[in-house]
């Protein structure tokens, strides 16, 4: 896991490697440390969740310091779907630090989703999960390697993940949302950790997003968040033919 590394300098959009898909996004989405009782995970925080082919992606929602938390399938453990009697069924489970992710303890996590789906979102959640470990089992979680190039605003089709994508049936009926056009954003670069699917063995598959205008470099923890009004004023990018 990680801590304020896959959000825009502003805060106000998502960053996923080239060829890293969303599978299922969620509004509303409230996520808690239970055990944090210091820094910027000692309080909930409300915002979006990303259910991508390699991993959970929290963006607050407001003027937080948390940012954002990046949880890689391979981080998380003892991911559990709770139904108690009394009150909203949640999701909880533990994360385990990458190297240079900012973090440097194991957490434990809680997210709740305020609009309904829980059920949907943790059983997509673990089987993703599953898919994922049979790729590539092993036990020490990938380092985190801030992405050494520009990233871009590429059209959706580009980051949204098809209906059976690598044999994986996301529940889209109970998350029919897709994230506002200009809020997601690609690196040049691909994962530096295994998804739900095979690995090529010429590397991870890559998309072109050089054929759109860099956005930025590498920001990927910034202290103060700097003015991004630029890339949301941008006109909009042409469309690049869907293939099936």
């Amino acid at each position: 896991m990680s801590l304020n590394t896959a959000n825009t300098p502003d805060g106000r959009g998502v960053l996923i490697y080239n060829g890293e898909m969303i599978l299922l996004y969620s509004k509303g989405v409230n996520i808690s440390f239970p055990s944090e009782k210091c820094g910027p995970m000692k309080k909930s925080c409300e915002g979006f969740l990303y259910l991508t082919s390699h991993r959970v992606i929290f963006i607050s929602g407001g003027n937080t310091d948390l940012k954002s938390f990046s949880m890689p399938f391979h981080c998380m453990n003892d991911v559990k779907l709770e139904q108690p009697v009394l009150g909203a069924n949640y999701l909880r489970g533990h994360a385990v630090p990458q190297p240079g992710g900012n973090l440097s303890c194991d957490v434990t996590w809680k997210i709740h989703f305020n609009k309904g789906g829980c059920i949907d979102f943790g059983r997509a959640l673990l089987k993703a999960a599953d898919m994922a470990h049979s790729f590539r089992p092993y036990d020490a979680p990938p380092v985190y390697q801030p992405p050494q190039s520009d990233f871009y605003a590429p059209p959706p089709e580009y980051y949204m993940a098809p209906n059976g994508y690598n044999g994986f049936q996301a529940p889209t009926h109970a998350f029919p949302d897709q994230p506002p056009q200009g809020s997601v954003f690609v690196y040049d670069q691909p994962p530096p950790y295994s998804g739900i699917g095979p690995t090529p063995e010429n590397g991870m598959t890559r998309r072109n997003v050089r054929e759109y205008a860099p956005i930025g470099g590498n920001h990927p923890t910034p202290s103060a968040p700097p003015s991004y009004e630029a890339s949301y004023n941008a006109p909009p990018l042409p469309s690049k033919p869907h293939v099936e």
